[in-house]
């Protein structure tokens, strides 16, 4: 890991030593280089997230019987991000490195020779004819847009229950963009192929290969700065705007209990797997200091069975299930945004339990979202069902965090 990092440090300064023009941005934009020639532009990021977590217990979803207090200290997140264009700004490219141990967990197995899950985003994007492009690489699938929009940018501080259980996540692949337009109206078309197991994964493809179809709309046009994948109203829309998607994964013969995430469902070596269906449909609206986000997911085996056999022996399961989320904030003066969400999750029966979460949250916007602080309180009910009876007690979840982006 120090090895790596002294590289990316050594990278930069070489990089200020061979290329001519810097350019100076405000603080938040990254620092950016420019060889002499203008063939190549980059823009490098620093960015990390220090997280403090609280949580309590219900016993028997009593408020009167509060106990089991856990607390945490921890480096959410800790990125370095390159992304400019190379040769022409028609051919852009991003690399992004997680470096903290929350960034680098989940690559101990076989599947990622045993090595540090270090690569987030690895990816050539081609704009080969008017509004059509191409990537090629590794990164986000066109999935839901909360997983889409970067942990940077998050309105709460993190993402809600939806994400962490139905995401479709990273992958290597094909993603093809069209991009349309007839007055205000916008419409995005992309139609992705990927390895289907997840990121990282050097083994080759232990299943199906994953499709997956995205449809998205603006119909009163764009969002001022990009602002249908960033939470909260950083930019005041003096007009509503809209953005309304519908996207469908079929991950074939997927060998992890959520597709791109989770365990590997194994048995003495041998892979098992089964066709996995994913889909999301969700919009963004946001008008003068209003905000409001909202996502439904649903997830399905081809036969509709959560349960993974080997002859006769469960060997593993599916997550299948449905969920919804919808959150709304409100900018106050000073940058100031109180903000609530309601999260659903109705898993299959005995898959998981029943989880409602409530979630309010207070942020302070210093430099929009590359310097912030935030606070949320959630509570979080559980119903159990089935034979699944782990972590029934509801619970109280409050959390903190600092960001710093530059």
């Amino acid at each position: 890991m120090q090895k790596i990092v002294l590289f990316c440090i050594a990278f930069t300064f070489l990089s200020v030593t061979l290329m001519a023009q810097i350019a100076t941005n405000k603080f938040g934009k990254g620092i950016q280089f420019q060889s002499k020639d203008t063939s190549l532009n980059v823009k490098m990021n620093v960015r990390f997230q220090n997280l403090m977590t609280h949580t309590w217990n219900l016993k028997n979803d009593d408020f009167g019987d509060i106990g089991d207090h856990e607390g945490n200290f921890l480096v959410r997140r800790a990125r370095l991000k390159f992304g400019g264009w190379a040769y022409s700004p028609k051919v852009k490219f991003k690399l992004e490195l997680g470096l903290s141990n929350r960034d680098l967990g989940g690559g101990s197995g076989s599947e990622y020779n045993k090595t540090a899950n270090m690569i987030l985003d690895a990816y050539v994007d081609w704009n080969f004819y008017k509004g059509f492009s191409l990537r090629f690489g590794q990164g986000k699938l066109p999935g839901s847009r909360e997983r889409l929009i970067s942990s940077s940018n998050l309105q709460f501080v993190d993402r809600s229950r939806l994400n962490s259980r139905f995401t479709v996540d990273r992958a290597f692949g094909f993603v093809l963009t069209h991009k349309h337009s007839s007055g205000d109206f916008i419409m995005i078309e992309k139609f992705s192929l990927s390895q289907g197991e997840g990121r990282n994964v050097i083994v080759g493809d232990l299943g199906g290969y994953e499709y997956m179809f995205k449809l998205e709309m603006l119909p009163f046009g764009a969002f001022a700065s990009k602002g249908d994948y960033v939470g909260s109203a950083i930019r005041i829309e003096t007009t509503p705007k809209l953005a309304i998607a519908l996207s469908y994964s079929i991950n074939n013969n997927t060998i992890r209990e959520r597709g791109n995430k989770g365990s590997f469902i194994t048995d003495n070596g041998a892979y098992f797997g089964k066709t996995l269906n994913t889909f999301f449909a969700d919009l963004m609206f946001k008008f003068q200091r209003l905000s409001v986000m909202a996502e439904y997911a649903d997830r399905r085996t081809d036969d509709g069975i959560s349960e993974v056999y080997n002859d006769t022996k469960v060997i593993g399961q599916f997550y299948n299930g449905s969920a919804f989320n919808i959150q709304a904030g409100y900018m106050m003066g000073n940058n100031y945004e109180i903000a609530g969400r309601l999260t659903l999750i109705d898993p299959d029966l005995g898959v998981d339990n029943d989880d409602t979460r409530y979630t309010i949250g207070l942020s302070k916007f210093v430099v929009g979202h590359n310097l912030k602080v935030q606070t949320d309180f959630t509570y979080r009910s559980v119903t159990s069902q089935g034979n699944i009876v782990d972590s029934k007690d509801d619970k109280i979840m409050w959390r903190t965090q600092f960001e710093l982006q530059f």
